[in-house]
């Protein structure tokens, strides 16, 4: 049996293929690494690898040790308590010993401190949206489409050279030489036969003109035959390739997130720090998604990334005017039919009066019959408040379509986020 080792190395002089093994060994101990590490950063340095720490037990080796005990014959001078056949009770204690890295520092020897090792940028978003997805999310057929694959479609007369099919062009020239050849075969074989027979006879039954009559006629029918080439250009056949549309997954999320003066400064960084890991994870998993950033106090305003993100423009609080001009922007742009729509609203849970109420009946009547996915987040410590009851029922009614989480403190904000978009099993 052969073995192939892939032993290329990656730019920093290291093999790829056992930093690969290694990952794929310690998943567990990174994947919790980068979930702790998650809570520690801040919006900017988000996208940066991270050192990963393992326990030096996690990484030791089991090896295989002769244990004590057994029959030895030892000649001890000197001494006194034994005498030559006597035998000596087996030692108390295991056969075997675990081995690899060394245990803890104690005050008869030197300890080891755990195993550290940097993890890329792209190792680090690998793990931290590991085993997430876009719940519900359709594959759409769209006019215009401008991706493709190509597939095989039969073949062709006419092509590159590249793309020449050796068994069809076989195939073709050896039909062609049958057919322009098969009656010059058969003659020849009957005048073989005849030649046969002639020379078969005796000297004076033979007939030697009409031997070297045949000998003539079967040397020009060889030679006609070899005449034949052996491949033409129209023998040639190519495998035919044809360009076959690929259905595309077109997505758009409405990031709502609520700045009135009721947000601390701490809470709109929670809510911030949600919103850039849904940005990062939908730029790194879906090449066609869009994203439409929609900031709201006591009215909704349709903003970029950076005003999003950083505008310190505040007020009150009308939660519907939000999902009002998302219904518009809908209405306008994103066709349901050509487009998975999803919705992530960030709020602390204050509204005002009785337009809690509205909200829940805007998404019941309009926009969630037309949504993949809608997931709300309420960032606060205190109790829910009339928002978070007429979500409640919302959910109830849509429980596939809508998801409700609350976050307290900055620690929650990643299991949250992998609690939304966890993937789930398809049966």
């Amino acid at each position: 049996m052969a073995y192939i080792i892939d032993r290329r190395l990656n730019s920093k002089n290291k093999s790829a293929v056992n930093r690969q093994r290694f990952l794929r060994r310690y998943r567990k101990h990174i994947k919790k690494a980068v979930a702790d590490a998650v809570n520690k950063r801040s919006i900017t340095d988000m996208e940066r690898g991270e050192q990963i720490s393992i326990p030096s037990k996690d990484i030791s080796e089991p090896v295989f040790q002769h244990g004590r005990g057994g029959l030895n014959e030892r000649v001890l001078p000197g001494n006194k308590d034994f005498v030559g056949g006597d035998h000596i009770p087996r030692p108390q204690g295991g056969s075997g010993g675990g081995g690899g890295a060394g245990s803890g520092a104690s005050d008869q020897g030197e300890g080891m401190d755990d195993f550290v090792f940097q993890i890329t940028q792209d190792e680090f978003l690998d793990f931290m949206f590991d085993d997430l997805e876009l719940p519900n999310l359709v594959k759409r057929q769209l006019a215009g489409n401008e991706e493709f694959k190509m597939r095989r479609a039969g073949f062709s007369d006419e092509g590159s050279p590249g793309r020449v099919n050796i068994v069809r062009t076989l195939r073709s020239a050896n039909a062609r030489r049958m057919a322009l050849t098969g009656g010059k075969r058969r003659r020849l074989k009957t005048l073989e036969e005849e030649l046969e027979q002639q020379l078969g006879l005796d000297d004076i039954l033979r007939d030697q003109k009409k031997i070297e009559a045949l000998e003539e006629e079967i040397a020009q029918l060889q030679a006609r035959i070899k005449r034949i080439p052996w491949l033409d250009d129209f023998d040639l056949k190519y495998n035919l390739h044809v360009k076959q549309p690929i259905p595309r997954s077109k997505a758009v999320m409405f990031c709502l997130m609520d700045v009135s003066g009721s947000m601390t400064q701490a809470t709109k960084d929670m809510a911030k720090r949600f919103f850039v890991l849904l940005y990062l994870f939908l730029q790194r998993n879906y090449e066609h998604t869009e994203v439409v950033f929609i900031r709201h106090h006591t009215s909704a305003k349709e903003v970029d990334e950076e005003e999003f993100f950083y505008s310190r423009e505040t007020g009150g609080t009308i939660v519907s005017s939000a999902l009002k001009l998302l219904d518009e922007i809908l209405q306008e742009r994103y066709p349901v039919e050509q487009w998975n729509i999803y919705t992530a609203q960030a709020s602390d849970g204050d509204n005002w009066n009785d337009d809690s109420s509205a909200c829940s009946q805007l998404l019941m009547d309009s926009l969630l019959p037309k949504m993949q996915y809608y997931s709300y987040i309420e960032i606060t410590p205190r109790e829910h408040q009339a928002l978070w009851q007429e979500y409640e029922q919302v959910q109830a009614r849509f429980p596939e379509a809508f998801a409700m989480q609350q976050i307290v403190d900055v620690n929650d904000i990643y299991p949250v986020f992998r609690e939304l978009f966890q993937k789930k099993s398809h049966e």
